[in-house]
């Protein structure tokens, strides 16, 4: 869902009252979050990439089929969680656009028809098991649409003082707020998420506009799923600390991607990204809290678009070697700069996938995901952020496990930059993925380096006994 600007992307206060968590905490004190545990994710999200799917817009056919026939290309490039965006019937009544939002819901309990059926949703999801991908939903529990079923229910619905039903903030005129303060609402929402997960085996929920909905619902729903499929993953698009304590395993890192909107398109400094790392992704949050990483999808411009060619691929490099867990928009891997977010979650708006003079891309996303799932170092080391002699221009931060370091640097600025980099042992790295410039990339580099534009290279080093 588009959510406000600032509500999606600033970190929640840190007065928040945590009733349901132990330790002496009260309603008044303010949460040290550096002394409060995260909820540990499934084993196999950490080293996961996923994969983010519009069926509207992923194929010509436009439906689930469509996925289908592609499920081996997407095997090819590496991915392992695909997430498909909501699935469920679209509602007509106060629709934007031509076709209305996926996130207006009409029928929480049946599939869109222009996708097929729930039988072809099944064969998706056996589909994507048969090949090792993990497949989750988008869930919308925020809001539905005008038209949907639970209207017959006006109670089930936020009202203003006169008992018409409302939106949930002014500016979403085409989709109606649920009212959870109504035991009705959650048991209503709580039985449909159970049928999800215990009808069609699947992996997952991606939980739209997770922060706007109780916790305590949340937290319902994660005692009624850790029942039915162990191992299940809910991934809260939000950035509020307290979901990450017992209900999420995984929410979205919205600040960084602001602050690389920041450092790629308005000038900020590149150590701004340090900042907001060591800020609102660490001291802000529970400890452990596992972060999803994106600089695109459905919600935004083309990172193309926003950045140019050089600067996506470049964004994509700190985003795969970071911490967290790396998000692939559909389009991405190709260089696809159609119209994404309004109004292309209104209409009809095909990815195109033989953009010209992009055919570096592919090759590029499938490099950087194999070496993500062969390296331990990226999927769960260390973070060690480098001091460099161009802080303003250059990210550079080092990651390491038990016997291997790798060390990435980014260039953010559209110009070359000559770059001195702090970090032990520097003669032992070798460059292993980097852009394609016409630098000097034979040369290993480090403790130097001379990047080009946008210019980003990853090096490693075994760590010796």
């Amino acid at each position: 869902m588009n959510l406000p600007l600032l509500a999606r992307r600033i970190t929640a206060a840190c007065v928040i009252t945590l009733a349901l968590h132990a330790p002496a905490l009260r309603a008044e004190d303010p949460v040290d979050w550096t002394k409060v545990t995260a909820r540990t994710a499934p084993a196999w999200v950490q080293g996961a990439v996923v994969y983010e799917i519009f069926p509207r817009q992923f194929s010509a056919k436009g439906n689930f089929e469509g996925i289908i026939e592609r499920l081996d290309e997407l095997k090819k490039l590496g991915v392992d969680v695909l997430w498909l965006m909501p699935i469920h019937p679209v509602g007509r009544l106060k629709a934007k656009g031509s076709i209305g939002s996926p996130y207006a819901v009409r029928d929480y309990y049946a599939v869109n028809p222009d996708y097929g059926t729930k039988d072809d949703l099944h064969r998706l999801i056996d589909g994507a098991h048969q090949r090792g991908m993990k497949v989750i939903i988008d869930i919308v529990a925020n809001h539905t649409s005008w038209d949907s079923v639970m209207m017959s229910t006006p109670a089930l619905y936020k009202q203003d003082g006169d008992g018409h039903v409302i939106p949930p903030h002014p500016d979403w005129a085409d989709v109606a707020g649920l009212n959870y303060k109504n035991p009705d609402t959650h048991r209503y929402m709580r039985d449909m998420l159970k049928y999800w997960a215990r009808e069609f085996n699947l992996d997952g929920f991606r939980c739209d506009a997770a922060g706007e909905v109780p916790t305590n619902f949340w937290e319902e729903v994660r005692s009624d799923v850790d029942q039915i499929r162990p191992g299940f993953l809910m991934l809260a698009e939000a950035s509020k600390p307290e979901l990450m304590v017992r209900a999420f395993d995984m929410d979205y890192g919205w600040p960084l991607m602001a602050s690389l909107n920041a450092v790629m398109m308005e000038g900020a400094p590149a150590s701004a990204i340090r900042s907001t790392w060591e800020g609102n992704e660490k001291r802000d949050f529970p400890v452990g809290t596992l972060h999803m990483h994106c600089s695109d999808n459905h919600d935004e411009a083309r990172a193309v678009s926003r950045y140019g060619w050089k600067g996506a691929l470049a964004a994509s490099a700190l985003m795969f070697t970071l911490d967290g867990v790396p998000l692939i928009y559909n389009g991405m891997e190709v260089g696809d700069a159609t119209e994404s977010g309004d109004p292309a979650l209104f209409e009809h708006v095909p990815i195109l996938w033989e953009p010209k003079q992009r055919e570096h891309f592919r090759a590029t996303y499938q490099a950087l995901v194999a070496l993500r799932h062969a390296h331990a170092a990226l999927q769960s080391g260390e973070v060690v952020w480098l001091e460099n002699g161009a802080p303003q221009n250059v990210i550079s931060f080092l990651r390491r496990s038990q016997t291997e370091e790798f060390v990435t640097l980014v260039n953010v600025a559209n110009r070359p930059q000559a770059v001195a980099v702090e970090v032990d042992h520097p003669s032992e790295f070798t460059l292993v993925l980097g852009s394609e410039t016409k630098s000097e990339r034979a040369v290993a580099g480090l403790p130097t380096a001379v990047l080009g534009a946008n210019e980003w290279r990853i090096y490693r080093r075994v760590v010796r006994p």
